[in-house]
């Protein structure tokens, strides 16, 4: 029976990504027990309201307090001295360590998925640092599951009632990460520490930030993309590339994260031609940067390539009204 559980429980947390092995070493033995448990364990120095729901298996430490419409999901673990506030609904299978707090006392709610762990003294589901927010206003927050987000991180709930500030799954946000208001994260990300986005900003899928990286409010950060360390982003940067320095520039493809992501070297070639064609033209080559986008566009054959037709997408979305336009590039020509 024990090993069945453990089996179980061990398929419910399988994820490609490594951040499930750190999840496993904060999630302890007594995990696997508190699942089995029908009752949960409320240690008699933490205050939880009687309003508040709590689930099947819950361990609350001492220290802790859960608000009245605050919603803890089956087998969830708060540790010393963390804390669940306003409305806040947390999934099956979360970890709360030391000192994080979540939610606040605000109109609107926090929703984070299941298998989440948040790491020591993060604050998740605050009001944002907008000035334009109006006291009344709802705001919200919605995490998706199976991410880690680690010690000292900030995440913030909208601005306004009409937005929401979305995390997807599977992603890893190292310690003192910022992510303000209103801002799109996607899946399988990876940020380093110190990484900070402004409000409204997006992040596709796949990305990969380096250390003490701060991104402008509204720029779009595209799928499988790298932001070397200290980089200040405050342009968009297009899906598959990479940029780096202090006002990043475009630095070439992330050639090592696609390979990691498994793009075939047919996939590689192409985008490499693609990028060659846009951003290294030929030295007998006199065109702007628009007429040899315009040019690639026309490159029936490269843009067979379902990944050279969503770079030419990525970049061109950019110069639509309202959005930043891509990072600087070096037009180095080649023969």
């Amino acid at each position: 029976m024990a090993a069945a559980a453990v089996s179980h429980a061990a398929r419910r947390f399988l994820s490609p990504r490594l951040l499930v092995a750190s999840r496993h070493l904060h999630a302890s033995v007594s995990e696997g027990s508190a699942r089995e448990a029908s009752t949960s364990f409320i240690h008699p120095a933490a205050i939880v309201h009687p309003a508040a729901t709590i689930g099947q298996g819950v361990s609350v430490g001492p220290f802790c307090t859960v608000g009245a419409s605050a919603k803890i999901g089956d087998a969830c673990q708060l540790h010393t001295g963390s804390h669940v506030t306003g409305d806040t609904e947390l999934g099956e299978g979360c970890v709360v360590l030391t000192g994080a707090i979540l939610g606040a006392d605000l109109p609107g709610r926090t929703i984070i998925g299941e298998n989440n762990v948040i790491g020591n003294y993060a604050v998740v589901g605050v009001k944002c640092q907008d000035l334009k927010y109006k006291p009344g206003d709802e705001c919200f927050l919605h995490i998706g599951n199976n991410n880690e987000i680690r010690e000292y991180c900030s995440i913030h709930r909208s601005s306004k009632s009409c937005d929401c500030t979305v995390i997807g799954d599977n992603n890893l946000i190292m310690g003192s990460c910022h992510i303000a208001h209103d801002c799109k994260i996607g899946n399988n990300n990876i940020f380093a520490n110190n990484t900070l986005f402004g409000g409204h900003v997006v992040v596709e899928d796949n990305t990969h930030t380096a250390g003490a990286v701060v991104v402008h409010q509204f720029c779009h950060i595209g799928s499988f993309s790298f932001l070397g360390g200290g980089s200040v982003v405050a342009q968009d940067v297009p899906r598959y590339t990479m940029v780096a320095g202090d006002r990043a520039e475009l630095r070439g493809l992330n050639l090592e994260g696609l390979r990691r992501n498994g793009f075939s070297d047919q996939e590689v070639r192409s985008l490499r031609k693609a990028y060659r064609k846009v951003f290294m033209p030929a030295s007998s080559c006199h065109s702007s940067f628009e007429d040899r986008l315009t040019e690639l566009g026309q490159e029936i054959e490269l843009l067979e390539s379902p990944s050279v037709s969503y770079m030419v997408e990525s970049i061109r979305t950019s110069f639509e009204q309202g959005r930043r336009g891509i990072c600087k590039f070096r037009s180095w020509n080649i023969s």
